[in-house]
């Protein structure tokens, strides 16, 4: 009698935890938790993609410099230059403006902002 209803108990815990798992999995599957996902992804990547573009600009200016300092290039830049670049090439820091708040001195990065 114990045997049985040890495998009886056994039997139906196995069955509320396949069935949980299977609901778990299907609410991952649903067309809102894929959207949220791929949304999630692509905003991880254009970071990641922000992050490597600093890096490669605030290389390249580096490298600039100690290549202007091995040719002896050391002087005033050239004022044709963009705005952006003689800052850039004089080593003074560069402040994002936002576009429509020009007095803001971040960047806004959200999808769902007002344009």
């Amino acid at each position: 009698m114990f045997r049985r209803t040890f495998w009886f108990t056994a039997g139906a815990a196995a069955g509320v935890w396949a069935t949980t798992k299977v609901n778990r999995k299907i609410k991952q599957l649903t067309p809102e938790s894929l959207a949220a996902q791929a949304a999630n992804k692509a905003i991880e990547t254009g970071h990641k993609l922000k992050d490597f573009a600093l890096d490669v600009r605030a290389n390249m200016v580096q490298r600039e410099a100690e290549l202007g300092e091995a040719l002896g290039l050391e002087g005033q830049p050239d004022p044709e230059l963009p705005a952006q670049r003689r800052l850039a090439a004089l080593g003074q820091p560069q402040q994002a403006k936002h576009p429509k708040h020009p007095k803001h001195s971040y960047n806004s990065y959200n999808r769902n902002e007002d344009h």
